[in-house]
């Protein structure tokens, strides 16, 4: 099993020293990759209607494909993975194109995971339409995948169209892996058949339940065609879920279930005053638990 760490997106701050001392920390000590959250814009909670997220306008997101460009030229081995970016409020040619120049720079370690979303003021500022998303996400990696592999694409889909042209530099790996997030029954079939693995979200938990749910998903890979072996499936520790002396169980819970290929340890929540206290906790967990 892979063991990575997500972003503190939120509390990590602005200076470019201090995340360029996070990735390089994390790479030494030995995880894997780093995921990063996506949002552009951050709604106001007091508009009409109110607002029903923990995240708002005063939450700061650093944008993934830049965040990764920057890590990128200051890490050598980790893996960069988006947890998943909100592909189908996104154009899908620019994503392609942002997606290869990444890959590029990092040497071939991109990761990207990709979702359908719900913010419905995402999608209005930036111009898409949150209806027809699902729909949408299929013929984007059909076109992506395109772009990647090929040096001129001629596409002609329900919602783009590529004029015999194509994208320049191409990506060191021809395809880049996409993995898809979230929970529903449409997402999980949809990440069967289209995507190389499935990110989890913060909810998903180790146990009976989760192994019934992994259990079913190889099964609906098999029916799709594909090899269960193959599909990878990324789970999440949020420390702030835990006691201290209930981290170790909770690993061995992760370890003890079959078909999970990648974790990532989350240190937002805990209320740590400084991006130092994160490398510092990350660290311990690191001592204490994984060995």
């Amino acid at each position: 099993m892979k063991i990575g760490v997500v972003f503190p997106q939120t509390e990590i701050g602005q200076d470019p020293a201090v995340i360029r001392d996070y990735a390089q920390a994390v790479e030494a000590m030995g995880y894997t990759h780093i995921l990063a959250f996506d949002s552009v814009v951050g709604a106001n909670p007091d508009r009409p209607g109110g607002w029903d997220s923990q995240y708002t306008y005063q939450h700061a997101f650093h944008e993934p494909f830049v965040l990764f460009g920057f890590c990128a030229g200051v890490t050598r081995r980790i893996e960069l993975v988006t947890g998943v970016l909100i592909l189908p409020q996104r154009q899908t040619t620019l994503v392609a194109k942002q997606a290869a120049q990444v890959d590029v720079l990092s040497g071939g370690r991109l990761r990207l995971g990709v979702g359908v979303g719900w913010n419905p003021v995402e999608f209005e500022a930036l111009g898409e339409n949150i209806k027809n998303r699902g729909k949408r996400v299929e013929e984007q990696i059909e076109v992506m995948r395109l772009l990647w592999t090929k040096e001129l694409v001629t596409y002609e889909g329900q919602w783009h169209r590529v004029p015999d042209a194509g994208i320049k530099p191409l990506p060191v790996q021809r395809p880049i892996p996409v993995w898809m997030g979230g929970e529903s029954e449409a997402v999980l079939r949809r990440a069967a058949r289209l995507a190389d693995g499935w990110i989890t979200l913060q909810t998903f938990r180790p146990g009976p339940a989760a192994q019934q749910t992994v259990d079913r998903l190889h099964d609906l890979v098999r029916a799709a065609g594909g090899d269960p072996a193959a599909f990878g499936i990324e789970g999440r520790v949020a420390l702030a879920q835990l006691r201290p002396e209930e981290r170790a169980k909770e690993m061995a819970a992760w370890r003890a279930m079959r078909g999970i290929t990648h974790l990532c340890v989350n240190t937002m929540g805990l209320g740590l005053p400084s991006p130092e206290d994160h490398v510092r906790t990350l660290e311990r967990f690191k001592k204490d638990v994984l060995g």
